[in-house]
């Protein structure tokens, strides 16, 4: 902490110095030299893209998370902090992936249904997030077949890969029933799987509450939602039933 306060003081008086030079000696404006530490901003932002856009992109997708929600998370701890494994969470919104990317640590490639997947503007977000877009087999097989192979790929480089079980949006605030596609990742990448629940999201803009999510005007403003996480799985134990009441537990009645 001492390091860091020293560290702080000395930008500042470099600041300080940079600014006295360009208002009395170069002779700019007040609103000059703040328009040229707009652009030096937005060039070094640029410059932290092209290195590490994921980190960026996280930050980004954080501050937008919680500027549209009041979000609390329990149970963070839960997701191993190295090494590869599975979180599984409930399916109640367009927005959950994105507040569980924004909520966790570490990077979290996301299993997502293709047509999310191309939303403009989010499929950008998602890309630079290293989603995994998936779709059914009678619509699909080869996407589909490329996602399983992307998922044993990052698992295999020790990440972790987000899945909603349920394979779409409730349409009713309810768990629907777990497809197996958990099982299969598992029986070739034993990883441990982690559950855990969104709380809060139903019923807001991006859930489909009141029909097609995303077509009516928004009725709740920085609502309060929760993001809570269970302890892991074992892959011998993660089966679709138990998998299945870990998340609804954890859930509980708030939909």
């Amino acid at each position: 902490i001492a390091g860091n306060n020293i560290i702080n003081a000395l930008f500042m008086v470099l600041s300080a110095a940079l600014a006295i030079i360009f208002l009395d000696s170069v002779g700019l404006s007040i609103p000059q030299f703040l328009l040229l530490t707009a652009i030096f901003n937005a060039v070094v932002a640029i410059y932290i893209f092209t290195l590490v856009p994921e980190f960026l992109m996280r930050f980004i997708v954080w501050i937008l998370v919680n500027t549209v929600y009041r979000l609390r998370t329990k149970g963070l701890a839960h997701i191993p902090e190295e090494g590869p494994a599975i979180v599984i969470c409930n399916h109640v919104s367009y927005m959950d992936a994105l507040v569980v990317i924004g909520c966790c640590r570490r990077p979290i490639r996301f299993v997502m249904d293709y047509q999310i997947f191309q939303i403009p503007v989010l499929s950008f977000v998602f890309r630079t997030a290293g989603a995994i877009p998936i779709a059914p087999a009678r619509e699909n097989p080869e996407v589909l077949e490329q996602a399983y192979e992307r998922v044993a790929r990052y698992l295999e480089e020790g990440e972790v890969v987000g899945i909603f079980p349920e394979g779409r949006l409730t349409r009713d605030g309810e768990i629907g029933p777990f497809k197996n596609g958990v099982q299969r990742i598992i029986r070739r990448n034993p990883v441990p799987v982690v559950p855990m629940a969104l709380r809060g999201l139903w019923g807001s803009f991006f859930s489909r509450r009141l029909g097609k999510a995303m077509s009516h005007f928004p009725r709740r403003f920085w609502s309060r939602i929760e993001l809570v996480v269970g302890e892991p799985v074992a892959p011998e134990q993660a089966t679709t039933s138990l998998l299945r009441e870990k998340v609804m537990a954890l859930r509980g009645n708030w939909p």
